[in-house]
Formats: C-alpha cells, sequence, structure tokens
C-alpha cells in the first residue's frame, strides 16, 4: 500500500526535528569559545625551557627511578609518595597526608595549599593521580600529569590567589580501584562534601605527555566526535560532562587567550567512552563541576598502559607550552 502524503510529511518533519535535536547536542558538546591556536609554534621562552627541563626531571624519577606505582610492588608507592611529599616541601607547603587502608595497605592522597585572601573558603582543586597499572613505569600515565601538577605549585607559589588553591597528589586512580570506594580521589571528594568545602572548580591532570603532527594520529571514541576534532594528535584537550560545561569553557577560554597552543574542548554525556575516566569524576558525584587536561591517552598514544610508556616518548618541550598556558588557567579560576 502506498504511503500517503500527509504521512511522508509527518515523517519528514519527524526526522527534521531529530537532525536539529542531534545538530544542537552536538553544538552544545563542542562549541568553545575563542580559537585554537595554528600556525608554528614560537621558539620556547627561558621560563618554558626551565619548566621543560623540570617536567623532564620529575617523569624521569617517577618512570625510571621509581618505575611502575602500585600496592602490589612493595614499597613503590611509598617512595613515590616521599617524593612528591619532598618536593612540595622544598618548595615551601605544608604537606598534608590523607591516610586510608586499600587492600590492607597503608595509601595516601598528599594535599598543599595556597591560602585565598579575598574568599579563602572557596577552593580551586588541581590533582593529578601518581600510581600506575601492573607492568607500566607510567612516564605519560601519569607521570606527565603528576609532573605539570608540582611544576604549577612551583610556578604559582608566589601568587596570592582570591579563592585558595590547592595541589592534590591522588593515590589509587588505575584499576581495580577506579570508581570504588578505595580510589584516592573518592576518598579525597567524599570528605571535602562531608566538611561542606565550596569546591568551586577541579582540574584533572591525566596524560599530558604524547604529541604528534601526522596526519591520522588522533582517533576518538564513538559514535561522532571526528566530525568535530582535527585528526592530529597535536592538541591538548579540555573534557568535562554537560554539568562541567561552564568550566570546561571557562578554562580554555583562559587558555586560548594567553597560550600559542592547540587546544581542544569538549563538554559531553559523563557516560560517553572516555569523558569520565580520571579523577575529575569523583568530583562529579559529589555534585562539583570537574574537568579533565588531557593529551586523551589512548585515542593517539599506544603505549598506553604497556611496559613501553617510557621517559623518551614524551614531548617535553610542548608539555612545558601546556603547563605554561595553565598557569593562566589556574590563575584565572582562582583569581590571581
Amino acid at each position: 500500500m502506498p504511503v500517503a502524503p500527509r504521512s511522508l510529511m509527518s515523517l519528514g518533519v519527524v526526522l527534521l526535528l531529530l537532525l536539529m535535536a542531534v545538530g544542537g547536542l552536538a553544538l552544545l558538546i563542542t562549541r568553545m569559545p575563542l580559537a585554537s591556536y595554528k600556525g608554528p609554534l614560537p621558539p620556547l621562552t627561558a621560563e618554558e625551557g626551565e619548566i621543560s627541563d623540570h617536567l623532564y626531571r620529575h617523569v624521569r624519577m617517577l618512570a625510571d627511578s621509581i618505575g611502575e606505582r602500585h600496592i602490589w610492588l612493595n614499597g613503590s608507592l611509598a617512595r613515590t609518595g616521599q617524593y612528591i611529599e619532598d618536593t612540595f616541601s622544598e618548595l615551601g607547603y605544608r604537606v598534608e597526608r590523607q591516610s586510608f587502608e586499600a587492600r590492607q595497605v597503608t595509601v595516601s592522597n598528599f594535599e598543599v595549599e595556597l591560602q585565598g585572601r579575598k574568599k579563602p573558603d572557596e577552593f580551586l582543586v588541581v590533582g593529578a593521580h601518581y600510581d600506575t597499572v601492573v607492568s607500566c613505569p607510567g612516564a605519560n600515565d601519569n607521570g606527565s600529569g603528576v609532573a605539570a601538577l608540582l611544576e604549577l605549585a612551583r610556578l604559582l607559589r608566589d601568587s596570592r590567589p582570591d579563592r585558595t588553591i590547592r595541589f592534590v597528589a591522588f593515590v589509587n586512580e588505575e584499576s581495580p580501584f577506579f570508581l570504588s570506594g578505595e580510589m584516592g580521589s573518592r576518598r579525597y571528594a567524599a570528605r571535602c562534601r562531608q566538611r561542606q568545602e565550596k569546591i568551586v572548580a577541579m582540574l584533572s591532570l591525566e596524560t599530558i605527555g604524547y604529541y604528534s603532527e601526522k596526519s591520522h594520529s588522533q582517533s576518538y571514541p564513538f559514535p561522532f566526535f571526528s566530525l568535530f576534532y582535527p585528526d592530529k594528535a597535536n592538541f591538548i584537550g579540555f573534557v568535562g560532562n554537560l554539568g562541567s560545561r561552564r568550566l570546561v569553557r571557562q578554562a580554555i577560554a583562559a587558555f586560548r587567550r594567553h597560550t600559542e597552543f592547540p587546544s581542544e574542548g569538549t563538554a559531553a554525556p559523563g557516560w560517553l567512552t572516555g569523558i569520565g575516566w580520571s579523577d575529575h569524576s569523583s568530583f562529579w558525584r559529589e555534585g562539583y563541576q570537574a574537568i579533565m587536561i588531557t593529551d586523551t591517552a589512548l585515542f593517539r598514544y599506544a603505549p598506553y598502559h604497556r611496559q613501553d610508556d617510557t621517559v623518551e616518548k614524551l614531548d617535553y618541550e610542548r608539555m612545558a607550552r601546556v603547563v605554561g598556558g595553565l598557569v593562566k588557567v589556574v590563575g584565572q579560576l582562582a583569581g590571581t
């Protein structure tokens, strides 16, 4: 039986509305303020050169001198924690440990604060996890994030922010702890909520060390991200859920305004593949806005979670540019 013209018209209207809804959602997810930097990267400044050297030194300590870092390798987490604590202390911070039991092993988060002047009871948390999966030295995942955390603490130590900045190294982000009650950031975020602390933003530094200018070096999770984002793995990503869209936009706008380095942002449903894959998801659970800053990990980096995630794979000069830009992001969010 032929379809009546009115039925065809109704079907067309439904399809049009569906396309409009999908297009609107795509714009909501992908549209970011300002534009990503394009063109040749300028020469490193003297400060960026120093940042690059420090990043390399931190990653080498974590991935070479210590190596894989988890509770099943005797003492590796303790050695890592001691290095983080010593580095913070040498920078002039007072370090607080948040210790708890996981699989009958005492593990710790490490926190330092830069006291806010005008709004000391409002907090910006900058965090990175320092553990690795088994049999992985973790240069990029997440030696790069920890190195950036330590450098940001150094670069901002003499600033006078309006809000209090907390730098936190989290334990137990990797499997089998991810999303469990033994995850360091879960314990930390839950304590913040229990204390009714006003966390205005959380930035999770997660695998920020690998870049490539080759075409098709960047992939994306299903279903549609490849339609909106570049195929070269030469950018840093700002990733959040829909509830953190405002924070994603604030952070990437600050980065783009001050940094000559490619950047891409997305604020997508948290259940989509990869969107919640780090410590920022612990803060979503407690109702806080939180985002991940990442090179996208396995979507560009073949050694992800493998034995060859090693020091020489990373691009420390590009990392330095990213960290320099993140100084501006943290400064704007905290009001320095």
